[in-house]
């Protein structure tokens, strides 16, 4: 039976996941920055260890919850459909991240906060295994698993879009107002389209597609030279 239709009340199995999907990012954000500092082995270990805690949550979907990616609206009867969709999320986001300059700049934010250049040292192909953790680990938790979740305990999907959206959000705190800004409002925008669509791969391929742009392609064309 499919978890969109079926009330489900709060199961081990389905607090550990959402332990999992709401706080796992935060906390080894915060754990690895102020045990370890930012260096590129760092970054590297921590986001490998963030994908391992994509495959814990994949393992009590199948496993525990008996139940499968479907339950997360991850499927792949039309790969073209997704990518189309993926494409149009993009514009989008891309128009919510305009919009959050707009506002950013009369009030003198900058991108990044106080870890702007943090991640100076780190070379791009790390920055790679970043993005592509971001747009999978990202939308995995907060927006496939924490809203499906949530919205089966609750009964309601805005209570279930809203949870995760605002711990998302306060998680950038490292990045400053304007990191807070741009992942609540570009968060917001794939949390809606999440809902619209139901289709998972096509907000992960839209979410690495936003971060892969600015921090990977145009650093390695030079644009920000």
């Amino acid at each position: 039976m499919s978890i969109e239709i079926q009330k489900r009340s709060m199961t081990l199995p389905v607090f550990i996941g959402l332990l999992i999907s709401l706080f796992s990012l935060t906390f080894f954000a915060i754990f690895f920055r102020d045990w370890f500092g930012i260096s590129p082995m760092v970054v590297l270990v921590r986001e490998l260890l963030i994908f391992s805690f994509v495959g814990i949550l994949v393992w009590i979907i199948y496993r525990w919850e008996q139940l499968t990616l479907q339950s997360i609206s991850l499927h792949a009867d039309s790969i073209k459909r997704s990518l189309f969709r993926s494409l149009l999320f993009f514009v989008l986001s891309a128009l919510g991240i305009a919009a959050c300059l707009l506002i950013m700049q009369p009030l003198g934010w900058t991108v990044g906060g106080n870890d702007a250049h943090a991640y100076k040292d780190v070379p791009l192909w790390i920055f790679f295994v970043v993005v592509l953790r971001a747009g999978i680990a990202e939308e995995v938790f907060y927006r496939g698993y924490a809203i499906e979740r949530i919205s089966a305990i609750t009964g309601s999907k805005w209570v279930a879009a809203m949870v995760p959206l605002v711990i998302f959000s306060i998680g950038h705190f490292r990045q400053g107002p304007a990191g807070i800004l741009i992942s609540f409002v570009v968060g917001g925008i794939l949390t809606l389209t999440y809902l619209w669509k139901k289709d998972l791969l096509a907000n992960m391929i839209a979410h690495f597609l936003i971060d892969f742009i600015p921090n990977i392609l145009l650093p390695a064309l030079g644009a920000n030279e």
